[in-house]
Order: structure tokens, then sequence, then C-alpha cells
């Protein structure tokens, strides 16, 4: 392993992980089953810190992006600080040590582990070479990165693909229509099949929804979109492409072949793929630990995840992060921010269970129908507008939960409905730069790049208007 990818890994176990980990497993060892809060007896106030980290994660890094910056630690465990102080003080400690640990033991541990695994292992894999960014071959890297996102996830595609796109486009004089589109694709749409994907599809698998559903269930939307806007964005790029006056280029020396380096990362890759399927066919028992049955084969499935990680490391040569400019600090700031947002939601999740009886039950009343069935296009497209200017992956935990959180009922006799929330998530995070993680990754590494990126505003004028009258079809094809 060299020296500092191995330094800044053990800084990230050591500040992140651990902490979260081990310390209340050793503190609390084995705490007895406890009762499940009652979301019909929690108020507004419960839900104003999971409001609170999410309009922080919303407004911060435009407004305010240096006290973002410094302090956004400091910013997540405020809000995090505000749930788990009143739930010792007013509840007993078994309940609140249970409902901290289903969100730590059992979805934010797997979750960050996963992230942790695909970031490294996709920070390893570099498509070297250039091509001049023809409107085909645009194309094409755009349909590689858009098929590569639901295997790697949407923020390692997008490292992977972002960097040989940006080059092969650096002579042209309008290019910023190639990133936009980039992040429709490769960083929102195409991670939609797998739980790899895409976070909010990953924690469907750890709520029990099975690794190919989506693929199942979701293939036709993905390729509807893909098709149409790799059309589109061919169309488009053709016209920009003559009336910049360019033509085909005759090759040069100094044009070099895309060929890819890091090829045992992609081993890698299905280990972690492996892994994924091995914990969901197996059974080997359950670990009580902090109130909560901890099922072994998921935690040996965590450790394959901490393990890829270490061998990714050891066998990626440093010229191939560097030329990634690999950093750790996106994924940092990931481990913190989720941490808050794993921890806030917990009394809002609770609120959710309660249906009607509780706090929401507006929210209930307009995903269903006068009949009391669920309206499958009102959870698309609330799911999708909140994951637009929220983050997907609560916002999909929030919408799972209102439609039962029962996921073999959502698997088969509400399909249409789980179908509805997760295309909303994954599809509608592409709408602005905060919709999703690497949306804000690749708007900034364009910006470095000299490309003549549009403001926040801007940007949603081109989603907008290529991908809302999009989406609106595709209700009334899929969820009327």
């Amino acid at each position: 392993m060299h020296k500092h990818d191995g330094t800044c890994f053990r800084v990230l176990a050591k500040r992140i992980l651990l902490p979260t980990f081990s310390l209340a497993a050793f503190l609390f060892p084995g705490t007895a089953q406890a009762a499940e809060l009652n979301g019909a007896e929690l108020t507004f106030p419960w839900a104003l810190p999971f409001l609170g980290i999410l309009l922080s994660i919303a407004i911060f890094p435009l407004l305010a992006h240096e006290i973002w910056e410094h302090h956004q630690g400091k910013i997540a465990a405020f809000w995090a600080a505000l749930i788990v102080i009143p739930l010792f003080a007013l509840f007993d400690a078994g309940t609140a040590i249970a409902a901290l640990g289903h969100a730590i033991l059992l979805e934010y541990i797997p979750f960050i582990l996963l992230l942790l695994a695909l970031f490294t292992v996709a920070g390893g894999i570099v498509l070297r070479g250039n091509l001049h960014g023809s409107p085909a071959v645009n194309t094409g890297l755009l349909a590689i990165g858009t098929a590569l996102a639901s295997f790697t996830g949407t923020t390692g595609a997008a490292m992977v693909m972002i960097r040989p796109l940006l080059r092969a486009n650096d002579d042209r004089k309008r290019n910023a229509h190639v990133v936009i589109f980039f992040i429709f694709l490769v960083a929102n749409i195409g991670g939609s099949l797998t739980p790899l994907g895409d976070p909010p599809l990953f924690l469907g698998f750890l709520r029990g929804v099975d690794f190919f559903w989506t693929t199942e269930h979701l293939l036709p939307e993905t390729l509807f979109l893909s098709i149409v806007l790799l059309a589109l964005f061919f169309v488009i790029d053709t016209v920009i492409y003559r009336k910049d006056g360019h033509s085909k280029p005759d090759p040069t020396p100094d044009d070099d072949q895309l060929r890819l380096s890091g090829t045992l990362n992609i081993i890698l890759l299905g280990v972690i793929i492996g892994a994924i399927l091995l914990s969901a066919s197996t059974e080997l028992g359950t670990v009580h630990l902090l109130g909560v049955d901890v099922e072994i084969e998921n935690i040996l499935r965590d450790l394959v995840m901490v393990a890829v990680t270490f061998v990714s490391l050891a066998v990626t040569p440093k010229g191939d992060r560097q030329a990634n400019t690999f950093s750790w600090d996106p994924i940092k700031e990931v481990a913190k921010l989720f941490a808050a947002i794993f921890i806030t939601i917990i009394p809002v999740l609770a609120m959710l269970k309660a249906g009607e009886d509780g706090l929401f039950a507006a929210i209930v009343a307009l995903v269903t129908d006068e009949a009391g069935n669920p309206s499958n296009p009102a959870y698309f497209w609330l799911t999708g507008m909140l994951s637009a200017f929220l983050d997907n992956a609560p916002t999909y935990l929030v919408f799972f939960e209102l439609a039962g959180g029962d996921p073999q009922e959502l698997m088969n006799a509400q399909a249409l409905t789980l179908t509805a929330i997760s295309a909303g998530a994954v599809f509608m995070g592409a709408l602005t730069y905060i919709g999703n993680a690497p949306n804000f990754m690749v708007y900034s590494m364009a910006r470095r790049a000299k490309v003549e990126m549009p403001g926040f505003f801007g940007y949603m004028l081109w989603s907008g208007g290529i991908l809302l009258p999009l989406f609106v079809v595709l209700t009334f094809i899929f969820y009327t």
C-alpha cells in the first residue's frame, strides 16, 4: 500500500468509522430489546433537525461555501445532537440506544462502507488517452458512462468518465452542454439498475428489497430516458459542433487511443457485487447488539468492503490515483453528513410509520387516492422533486416508509409504487446541482477545466426544459 493512501484511510477509519461502529458497542454490549418509538406521539420539533441538516447541505455550499468547507462536521454534529440528547432525556435508555443502534448498525455502517469501497475501487480505474470530441465520440462516451453507473455507482462512473470527456472536448468553443448531459445520464439516470448504482437504491436493499428487483422493474424507464437523451444530445451536439465551425479532424501524433489502467480494481468490483449477493442469499444467524439483531452475513459483507478498500489501495499504482486526482475529501464529507442524516431521520421515520395517526397525515393524503390506494404519479413526483433539492437517499427512505415500509409488500402487491419511488429518487436528482452527490463534483471539475458551466438556476433552465417534459411522458407511460 502506498504510504499516502494508507495514511488517509487510517485517518478516515480513526475519525469516522471506528467511533460510530465500535464505541457504542463497547459502552452498551448487551442492551436488551426495547420498545420502538411511537411516531403518533412525536410532534413537529422532532422533525426540525432532519430538515435542518438537509437545508444545510442544500444552502451552505452555495451561500456560505467557506464556512461549509471548514465547519460542515460541526454543523452535522449539531443537528445530530438535537436528536441524540432528547432521545436519552425523554425516553428510557433502552429505547434510545435501540433507535440509534438500528440507524447506525443496520443502515449507516453498511451504507458508508459500500460507498467507501466503491469510491476507492473507482478511484483506481483510469481511462487514459484522448479523443476528439465529435458528436459521435461524445455520445459514445456518455453511453459507456451511463451503462457503467449501475455497477460502479454514479459517483464512481462520473469520476472515471468525466476526465476523458473533458479532454476530448477541450478544444470546443461551446462544451457546457456536454457536461450537462453527462450529469443527466452518468451522474443520475444510469445508476438506476442495481443497489450499487445510487445510494437510495442501496438503502432499499438494506431494507429488504432484492438486489435485482430494480434491474427488472426500472429497466424500461431507464432505457426510455437513456435512449431519448442520447439521441437528443447527438442532435444538439451536432448542431453546436457545426455552428462552431468544427469538422472531423485528422488524427495527430499527439492523440492517444483510450486505454484502461487499474484493471485489478475491476476484479475487486466483482468481489463487492459477490459479497452483496451472498449476504442476501445466506443466513448465518444474528448477533444482538445495541438493542437490535445484526445478521452475521451482513457483518461479513461489511468486512469484505473494508478488505476490498485496503486491497485496492495496495494493488493500485500511485500514478493511477494521481491521474484521477484521487482525494479522500469527498468520502469524508459524505461520511460526516450521512451520519447526521441517519440519526436525524429516526423520529421522522417513526412519524411516517404512524401513517394517518402521525404528524405527516397530510402527506399520506397526497399520495393516496379517495379509495385509500397509493397514487403512483404522486409518489414519483413528490419523491423526485424533494430529491432534486434535498438529498435523494433520505428522501427515498421517507417515501419508502410512507408507502408502508414492508419490502415484501412493496416488491409484490405494491411493485409499481416502489418503482415510482425509486425512479423519482434516482432520475430527478438530475434536476439541480445538489440533487445527487456527483452532480456538484462534476460541475466543480468542469469549472476547473475552464468549461463555462451555467450557474445554479441556469442549469435548472437546461434540466427543466429537457427533463421535466420527459418525466411527464414517463408518468403517463409507466405510472398511470
